[in-house]
């Protein structure tokens, strides 16, 4: 054991995980590349959780962090702050919701959990609609509307929570139906429900589920939904901390997949949009954005320093269109790997859009989870200079793909070769 790990041992939670037998740290990186403390060098496919979004050390970002560093760091929201004032234009006007106000926290979960406090209070009661497989955050609240057992650590929450079937499309009850009965009994259950209970305040939904093993349902499911919401006046929140910013290449929100029925009421962001700083927010129109009849503040939230990454990291985004290489080199890799998967009996799906994949492993002849191969091709890819992700529901046994946006096509074959001899090291 080296004298890192037995520290972080010695000193930090037994619950907070840690990747791979002989855990890594890594020291630094360069556009998809990550070294280790050895002098390793790696290709990196899931950005620090899909974090690190455009490159690793990208010199705009780098740029824009150390100028603000020179000047103020932080003053809170208690003063203007031209950055944030700066973002928040930009974020409303691309979130597609009309009149909208933009919230900054510090993170993903801080983002749901200030969601759900909007929701609540709007609407007047603590009911909310989640989805079976869902993961939203290890807050008190966002772990009581969280439908994945290996992420909720208690039962206990200030909600009362109600599961509605439908962010997983090849397993569950509706499993073997074609997508247009796959969204109409989605939709019967979600009527049934609604049926026998007291409206709820909001559905929150990930378009498509991160930790969950980057699941979806057919487009136009939460499109469907919206429409029996929105007769009761029942919010819809879309968490996309994981599926925003271009990542799924077709669209720049995983919410405009089910734009049918209009865009959400609350969107809530985070993960990509600092490239590795602690950004996270919601977006919401003014209506329900201006229901708290108190006074709040963020001490951290919307910080100079931050929100001067998160401009340089949207501005080159959007200049060097990463949706559009998503897309394209997304789409290359995903069949990439649906011919490698077609010859081994232990992946049983590849899904997923853009550069968010899933890669899902079952016992060979079987339907059932295999996460002690998840694990073993984790350590395989990583012994052949690849860093993925693993996730799932019932049983964490779905490989997670994720690299940063500006990924070249040479780049997703090397690391598509590696992950293909993994996978043969473990079938």
């Amino acid at each position: 054991m080296n004298d890192l790990f037995a520290r972080h041992r010695q000193v930090l939670p037994d619950w907070l995980a840690l990747y791979y037998d002989e855990p890594l740290e890594i020291t630094h990186g360069e556009g998809r590349h990550v070294w280790d403390a050895n002098g390793n060098r790696y290709l990196d496919f899931f950005g620090g959780i899909l974090t690190t979004m455009t490159a690793h050390a990208l010199p705009e970002v780098t740029k824009a962090v150390s100028e603000q560093a020179g000047r103020i760091i932080h003053s809170s929201t208690l003063y203007l702050n031209r950055p944030m004032v700066e973002l928040a234009e930009r974020i409303a006007q691309l979130s597609g919701i009309p009149d909208a106000r933009v919230f900054f926290t510090t993170s993903g979960t801080e983002a749901n959990d200030t969601a759900l406090l909007l929701a609540t209070t709007y609407r007047r009661t603590n009911t909310i609609l989640a989805m079976r497989n869902s993961y939203h955050g290890r807050s008190f609240s966002s772990v009581g509307i969280t439908g994945n057992k290996g992420w909720s650590p208690t039962s206990l929450s200030p909600l009362q929570t109600l599961y509605v079937h439908g962010g997983v499309r090849t397993r569950g009850p509706f499993a073997e139906l074609n997508d247009r009965d796959f969204i109409a009994a989605c939709v019967a259950d979600l009527r049934d429900l609604l049926g026998h209970t007291r409206p709820p305040a909001a559905l929150i939904a990930e378009p498509i589920q991160g930790v969950g093993g980057f699941t979806s349902p057919p487009d136009g499911l939460y499109a469907a939904f919206r429409k029996v919401l929105q007769e009761q006046g029942i919010l819809w929140i879309a968490d996309e901390v994981q599926t925003g910013w271009g990542r799924t290449g077709e669209h720049f929100w995983g919410w405009q997949a089910h734009g049918q029925s209009g865009p959400p009421d609350i969107l809530t962001f985070a993960k990509g949009i600092g490239n590795g700083m602690s950004i996270g927010g919601v977006v919401a129109r003014s209506e329900t954005m201006n229901c708290l009849d108190s006074n709040s503040i963020s001490t951290f939230g919307g910080t100079q320093i931050t929100m001067a990454a998160g401009l340089a990291n949207l501005s080159y985004l959007l200049e060097h269109d990463l949706q559009g290489n998503a897309r394209r080199v997304g789409g290359l890799l995903i069949e990439r790997l649906r011919a490698v998967a077609a010859q081994l009996p232990g992946v049983r799906e590849v899904r997923g859009r853009g550069l968010m994949l899933g890669v899902e492993l079952v016992k060979p002849g079987t339907d059932e989870a295999d996460p002690k191969s998840a694990s073993a091709v984790l350590e395989a890819a990583r012994e052949g200079g690849l860093l993925i992700g693993k996730g799932g529901g019932h049983n964490t046994s779905a490989l997670r793909i994720a690299p940063p946006l500006s990924l070249t096509v040479a780049e997703a074959e090397e690391g598509a070769a590696i992950l293909e001899q993994a996978l043969r090291s473990a079938y």
